[in-house]
């Protein structure tokens, strides 16, 4: 498909650039014509392009291009400021017609690349893309790599690239493995085996405790591998494992939590240490739930959140057991909790106390989970099918699955037609 569309199709507006400009050899590509603006790729008769952007000057109505003499005015004294040596002109030119017609790069990626990348002749690059097809990479997969990362074309494929793949086997990556995890990281390619990758693969096996924790840590989170340069992450994993963290539970926090542990040494520890105070284990996956919570608020919203929970009757001790089972608890807005503990004391009758046991239910939906089940859980004792109100069967009653709550009120249905009905009934509304 191709992007760009040649402006000479535009006669009149063509032919004014033509005059403009003063070039007999000039090609014109429109990038993107819409209300903002024309984004220009202009070649000159040195081979030299240039992208000049263009805002409010042309504009679409009725089909037609319009345009005035100021406006290209301003294209030519736009295209009179950049200009190049006639023999960085050539170097530059080639770069670019390379990178698009061999690397599938779009003109204005192949310009932008062409300033951080010298090719003077295809051999090397072409001996970079033959080695990566011979590595299993489709011409897509090797396109995407290069637009992240256009240096990979000035590498030599046996000493700088070859040498990383056979470690990435030697160590129990697959062929197709290795593919996706450089597709998505190409900058990967740019570390060095010995001081970088080989270092940061040990030493992420060492935390991990297992080889395979370590394969799985890099097929989920390709940027395991560039470790080195998140100076924080290696000791804040260290942390948790001195702590008493065990290495499963490193994984799971190094693919699922991987900003939390990107913080600054003293920050993180300062957060793990309060989270100890309050009484998390480290063994629960809900340990670095609390570390998130406790480094996202600072110490007048933590205050709030606690002042809200104790006007409804908790402890602080109560608080600290709702925020220990489910720290999301304290995450969530004063409006929010307000509302939930509203209808969970004034409109079901239940004690605060209830959210200590059960803190996940201020993390529930107000409109898909808590009201209109509150609305069937009352129509169902009015009608006989729950015998008395506990604090345990109406917990259930709100925690469950969609699929799990269906199941018992279709056992109820055959008991009181209608329950099904009136349950969809309050949940539409509600939504």
């Amino acid at each position: 498909m191709e992007i760009f569309a040649p402006l000479a199709i535009h006669k009149d507006l063509s032919s004014q650039l033509l005059k403009s400009l003063n070039e007999e050899k000039v090609e014109v590509w429109i990038k993107s014509m819409t209300f903002m603006g024309l984004m220009l790729i202009v070649e000159n008769v040195d081979g030299c392009y240039k992208t000049l952007q263009i805002r409010e000057m042309f504009y679409q109505r009725e089909g037609k291009i319009q345009n005035s003499e100021s406006h290209v005015s301003l294209i030519h004294r736009l295209f009179l400021r950049t200009s190049y040596s006639s023999q960085a002109a050539s170097d530059n030119s080639f770069t670019v017609s390379y990178l698009i017609d061999s690397c599938g790069f779009p003109p204005d990626k192949a310009i932008s690349a062409s300033k951080r990348l010298n090719i003077q002749t295809p051999d090397r690059a072409d001996s970079v893309i033959a080695f990566f097809k011979n590595q299993g990479f489709t011409e897509t997969q090797i396109s995407h790599l290069l637009r992240k990362f256009p240096r990979a074309l000035a590498c030599n494929p046996q000493i700088n690239l070859f040498p990383k793949f056979e470690f990435l086997r030697s160590v129990g990556l697959s062929d197709s493995d290795i593919v996706k995890i450089l597709v998505a990281r190409p900058k990967s390619l740019c570390k060095s085996l010995k001081n970088s990758i080989e270092p940061t693969f040990n030493l992420l096996r060492d935390l991990l405790q297992s080889n395979e924790k370590t394969l799985l840590a890099i097929r989920r989170c390709a940027w395991v591998l560039d470790l080195d340069s998140r100076a924080n992450v290696i000791p804040n994993m260290q942390l948790l494992r001195d702590v008493g963290m065990p290495g499963s539970k490193l994984l799971y926090v190094l693919t699922n939590h991987p900003r939390d542990i990107s913080d600054t040494k003293e920050q993180f520890k300062k957060a793990v240490e309060e989270v100890m105070e309050m009484g998390f284990d480290p063994l629960k996956t809900n340990f670095l739930s609390g570390v998130h919570a406790v480094r996202s608020m600072n110490k007048s919203n933590w205050e709030k959140k606690m002042e809200t929970y104790e006007k409804w009757g908790l402890s602080k001790a109560q608080i600290l057991l709702a925020f220990r089972t489910n720290p999301w608890c304290m995450m969530k807005s004063e409006e929010k909790i307000n509302k939930v503990m509203d209808c969970l004391v004034n409109k079901m009758g239940f004690e605060a106390s209830i959210v200590a046991n059960n803190s996940v239910l201020i993390s529930l939906s107000m409109t898909k989970r808590i009201i209109p089940r509150c609305l069937v859980y009352q129509y169902c004792l009015d009608n006989g099918l729950i015998e008395g109100k506990n604090e345990c069967g109406f917990c259930w009653w709100l925690k469950s699955s969609d699929n799990i709550f269906m199941k018992r009120l279709e056992r109820y249905e055959t008991k009181a037609p209608g329950v099904l009905q009136f349950y969809q009934e309050k949940l539409n509304h509600e939504n």
